[in-house]
């Protein structure tokens, strides 16, 4: 099977991916992994900014990011940078950036940053703006594996079924977790975390390489 970026099913990657994707923050660069913390969980919602980080983000461009490297998708880096500021919780700077961004990756970092917003149905426009992406795959078989290990209640056990990712039923477990509607809102998190780092692998490496 062939992904719309390229990727084959049988690569390497993928088989990798059809498990729980293996994250290792150094393989992104210094300047990427002294913002990287492989254990924390996302919050769901907006959170509190991490202001120990700010200074580093904000000093942070695609050229330092990918110091060494040469850029060749300026869009894929600014999307890699949407997706440091949300991950230390900076919804108003991921925001500029990924509006910015007329792609199918700025339009999934923009749908992330409103589901934690939480804006549920700006959230859900923007998920339908990306359609079918590349990770969707992966990412439901990673969900799928972590959810078959849970006790799980009614919001969440779509997770079980799914063959490829349905971002708008995440919306709504998220909202169900948010809501307090939901028991299985570490599991949630988890997902929330696979799914950061698969966009954001996908992202870092096409801003820097061909498509393989």
């Amino acid at each position: 099977m062939a992904y719309r970026d390229g990727r084959h099913e049988d690569s390497p990657r993928i088989r990798e991916f059809f498990t729980v994707f293996a994250f290792d923050p150094q393989q992104y660069g210094p300047a990427a992994a002294v913002l990287l913390n492989a254990e924390r969980l996302p919050e769901l919602g907006p959170g509190i900014p991490n202001q120990t980080a700010h200074a580093r983000l904000r000093g942070l461009t695609p050229e330092s990011l990918f110091a060494g490297q040469a850029i060749i998708d300026r869009e894929m880096a600014q999307c890699c940078l949407a997706g440091l500021w949300l991950e230390h919780n900076f919804l108003e700077e991921s925001h500029a950036l990924s509006q910015a961004i007329h792609t199918a990756a700025g339009s999934y970092w923009h749908g992330i940053m409103h589901r934690r917003e939480p804006d549920f149905s700006n959230a859900k426009y923007w998920f339908r703006r990306v359609g079918d992406y590349s990770i969707f795959e992966p990412l439901a078989a990673g969900a799928r594996k972590m959810a078959q290990a849970e006790d799980l209640d009614r919001a969440a056990a779509f997770l079980t079924k799914q063959e490829r990712w349905d971002p708008f039923q995440f919306v709504d477990l998220c909202e169900a977790a948010l809501r307090g509607e939901t028991r299985n809102v570490e599991l949630c998190q988890r997902v929330a975390r696979e799914e950061w780092r698969l966009l954001f692998d996908d992202c870092y490496r096409r801003a820097v390489a061909p498509a393989r």
